[in-house]
């Protein structure tokens, strides 16, 4: 608890200095993400242009990555950061792409790792090179063995016991957790969380979260197989969609709940066609990850010390408080 109270004051602290402005990106869907991100700009650092380089593993058309994208130019515009945003959900290739910042001398890199054996040499020469690198979003648990000077996000194993208590007190008895990238130790350790938590029995399901059409027809074929799931877990906003759909096409009676959330989540959580969300609030991550190197760069400062992650979430986003969240949704920033 001490830690998420830190946490928590860190969040406040940041967030109250926070100024939405234009920023500068690089790669696919950066105008969108610059243009949401202008709205309110009054005005941004006068310390000098820094230019920091955003590398994630994100996988083409996953929406959740958008919200991560606008925390992170909104931070760019306030500090006077030029933001270079690059991904790719393979990790060899997304070790290419760090060791392109670093031959491009950055600033800052702000990275997931989601595969940290993968990322462990290219932080290292980061680092030999002068250039601080915090972790967000993945990799919590290697963070600090990387050598990264900071991590932004949640505790996913923390935020799977919590979901899989909430299934208890909601009389579940089976339930299916659907992985989309096997091996991406987040959606490793939610599933992991989940067992733990829930006091039913937990069962988990592969997907190519690449290919949607296929991610529905193999969850249906699952239900159509074994009537005694009645629960489907999902580990994004996109699949929990696909999987209510996989509900009625296999005939099943199971509810459907995931992990994070997007605008159209936020709709279907509304109409009750999934039960909550757990909101590790994207957009924070990636708000907090640029800030945190603006000001180690401009002040010196090391969010959690260097020994202890920013947490983010978990939050429930239930029928009962959705209204609170849906205005921000629309925005484009929960």
């Amino acid at each position: 608890m001490h830690r998420n109270h830190r946490a928590a004051a860190l969040t406040a602290t940041l967030l109250a200095g926070a100024l939405f402005a234009a920023g500068c990106s690089s790669g696919s869907g950066g105008k969108k993400s610059e243009e949401a991100a202008a709205d309110a700009g009054v005005g941004k650092a006068d310390t000098p242009r820094m230019t920091v380089a955003m590398i994630t593993h994100a996988a083409p058309g996953d929406t959740f990555w958008d919200l991560i994208r606008k925390g992170a130019t909104a931070a760019a515009a306030k500090d006077n950061i030029k933001l270079v945003y690059s991904s790719d959900p393979n990790a060899g290739n997304q070790a290419n792409l760090v060791q392109n910042a670093i031959d491009q001398k950055v600033d800052g890199i702000a990275l997931t790792a989601a595969k940290p054996d993968a990322m462990k040499a290219v932080v290292a020469k980061a680092t030999a090179a002068g250039i601080p690198v915090v972790g967000f979003n993945s990799g919590l648990d290697d963070w600090k063995q990387l050598g990264m000077l900071e991590y932004f996000g949640q505790d996913e194993n923390i935020a799977g016991v919590a979901f899989g208590e909430r299934l208890n007190q909601m009389g579940a008895k089976h339930a299916l957790c659907v992985i989309q990238e096997q091996g991406q130790v987040a959606l490793e350790a939610r599933c992991a969380g989940l067992k733990k938590g829930f006091k039913g029995q937990t069962e988990t399901l592969y997907v190519n979260g690449t290919d949607m059409p296929t991610v529905k027809s193999t969850i249906t074929a699952k239900l159509q197989q074994d009537s005694s799931i009645d629960q489907v877990v999902t580990l994004g906003a996109p699949f929990a969609l696909t999987a209510v759909q996989s509900v009625k096409d296999s005939g099943s009676k199971a509810k459907v709940a995931t992990f994070d959330l997007n605008k159209d989540l936020v709709q279907a959580v509304q109409d009750g066609s999934v039960e909550f969300a757990v909101d590790q609030q994207p957009y924070l991550q990636g708000y907090l990850a640029v800030d945190g190197l603006w000001l180690y760069r401009t002040n010196g400062n090391i969010s959690g010390g260097g020994t202890a992650p920013v947490l983010t979430g978990p939050a429930f986003v239930t029928k009962e408080n959705v209204d609170s969240v849906a205005k921000f949704a629309a925005n484009g920033t929960r």
